[in-house]
């Protein structure tokens, strides 16, 4: 009897618990709404302001203004896609009405037929089936280089002798009840994450080519396919901590911060595991994570379950994890050459010192000497590696010398401190060749970002930061693949459209990805 008593008390609190969340996501919905409204007034009333006249500033007050509705319909629709999964309706509101236009008469139409089971005899009774007329349901579709419409044809038969209808099945789409294909889906998304371009950008493209995408209708799509990749990303991230040995960097992007109008500092990371260079057998990955800061706990939150090698900068907040006494297990630091040839470069250039030049030449040579054994076998390059650890003991005893003869408050001074503090983990690459020297496969993963900076903000809140690290660890691990990432992320939005398990979720990986003929 007190088990039974003890299961209602746990069960009443788990449905408090959850009418809590539920009230939450309701109340998050109706802010979202009501902000959404006032921002297309406010952007309104901008462009009004904009006619006739040529302002940098407004121009970019716009451009944030753009980016923040499209942050907010996103969200949105990613919070309807998490209501929908739990089967419980988000609240009813006056929600703006998406223009549902006819497609374009002017694209190309590509017709595919479903045939009506069953058209050589009823299955039921065997009776001869006539034609019923036939339902048509038409999907914008994007191939490589242009729009098209995919007519889908379910002819309905009716059986002569019992009167049965059959008819096939409408067809699967990522999202129900929409009028984009999984090819178009999978292009708004990589157009905005690896092409750089925001949503209403996009909408301004696509209307030139006279097709009527608005920002709006884009960002939900944006959202609910956000959601719908979800469990892919985990699965990625999984996979990269699951490694033995991980490369880890990260950069400030531009954030908008609500209610300012004014941009704050976020903080996007990255961790890669990639083991080509020993002809390693573990699928390269890359799992990205935002932050609003940069605080020592986040990258400790990233790495909780990880144990294993660590290839890093000299990020302080790192030192944490190096404990030995950690749990579940230690993390060892292994450090970046060029990072510290970049410092010694610094020096060189800017003072023109023969002695920092000294210092640049011989990291070269390590590099030189290093890159001879690149996509060996792990024996072949821990060999070679010999030759590499010569250089490498020969670079610190010029350091250790040079700091003896000149000046210990110069920036040559300081160079050499940063390398010789961090002997041990500078070295370590010399006795394990699964090691890389240098954080570069970090660094390189984080480039393209660097690239989408230059061009707009890189989120309109932090939840637009957390799901564009989401985007970033789909395309950048089909990129380390070699695999194109609008071709993969089409192939899994169909499978997924048709039913995918979602305990198979790892059959979806670019790296078990191979192009259709």
């Amino acid at each position: 009897m007190a088990t039974v008593e003890h299961a209602r008390v746990v069960t009443a609190a788990e449905l408090a618990s959850t009418a809590a969340e539920l009230r939450a996501a309701k109340a998050t919905i109706q802010l979202t709404a009501l902000e959404i409204e006032k921002l297309k007034v406010q952007l309104a009333r901008l462009r009004r302001m904009q006619f006739g006249q040529s302002s940098e500033r407004l121009n970019r007050e716009i451009e944030q203004l753009e980016l923040r509705l499209e942050e907010l319909e996103t969200v949105e629709a990613e919070t309807t896609s998490a209501s929908a999964e739990t089967g419980v309706p988000p609240p009813a509101r006056e929600k703006r009405k998406p223009k549902r236009l006819p497609l374009p008469d002017h694209l190309p139409r590509h017709e595919v037929v479903h045939a009506a089971p069953h058209a050589d005899g009823c299955g039921a009774c065997g009776g001869t089936m006539s034609a019923l007329g036939e339902d048509v349901t038409e999907v914008l579709e994007y191939v490589p280089g242009r729009f098209q419409v995919v007519r889908h044809v379910r002819p309905k038969l009716a059986c002569q002798r019992c009167d049965a209808i059959t008819q096939a099945p409408a067809p699967s789409l990522p999202i129900p009840r929409g009028k984009a294909g999984p090819g178009l889906l999978a292009h708004v998304l990589v157009s905005k994450y690896a092409d750089h371009l925001p949503l209403y950008r996009q909408a301004e493209i696509y209307a030139r080519e006279g097709v009527d995408l608005d920002r709006s209708t884009m960002a939900d799509w944006a959202g609910q396919v956000s959601w719908l990749l979800q469990p892919l990303v985990d699965h990625i991230r999984a996979h990269v901590f699951a490694a033995d040995k991980i490369h880890t960097d990260d950069t400030p992007v531009p954030v908008l911060a609500p209610g300012t109008g004014k941009t704050k500092t976020g903080r996007l990371w990255v961790y890669a595991r990639d083991d080509r260079g020993w002809q390693g057998v573990g699928p390269p990955a890359a799992a990205y994570f935002y932050t609003p800061d940069r605080k020592g706990e986040r990258p400790r939150a990233h790495l909780a379950r990880f144990s294993g090698f660590l290839q890093a900068d000299g990020y302080a907040g790192y030192d944490q994890l190096y404990d030995g006494r950690r749990q579940p297990g230690p993390i060892v630091e292994v450090a970046c050459w060029a990072h510290v040839r970049r410092k010694i470069y610094d020096v060189w250039k800017g003072t023109g010192s023969t002695t920092a030049r000294t210092g640049v030449s011989m990291i070269d040579l390590i590099y030189e000497a290093e890159e001879l054994g690149r996509g060996l076998p792990l024996e072949d390059r821990l060999e070679r590696r010999r030759v590499v650890r010569v250089g490498v003991d020969g670079f610190f005893n010029w350091a250790e010398d040079t700091l003896r003869r000149i000046s210990g408050k110069g920036a040559l001074a300081d160079a050499i401190r940063y390398a010789v503090k961090r002997r041990a983990a500078l070295t370590r690459f010399c006795d394990d060749a699964r090691l890389e020297a240098d954080n570069n496969r970090a660094e390189n993963c984080l480039r393209p970002v660097a690239l989408g900076r230059k061009n707009y903000l890189f989120a309109g809140s932090d939840k637009g930061g957390e799901r564009a690290a989401a985007i970033y660890t789909l395309i950048q691990t089909a990129r380390l693949n070699f695999v194109d990432p609008q071709a993969w992320l089409r192939d899994v939005l169909t499978r997924i459209a048709d039913g995918h398990p979602a305990n198979r979720i790892g059959e979806l990986a670019p790296w078990i990805f191979s192009t259709p003929d």
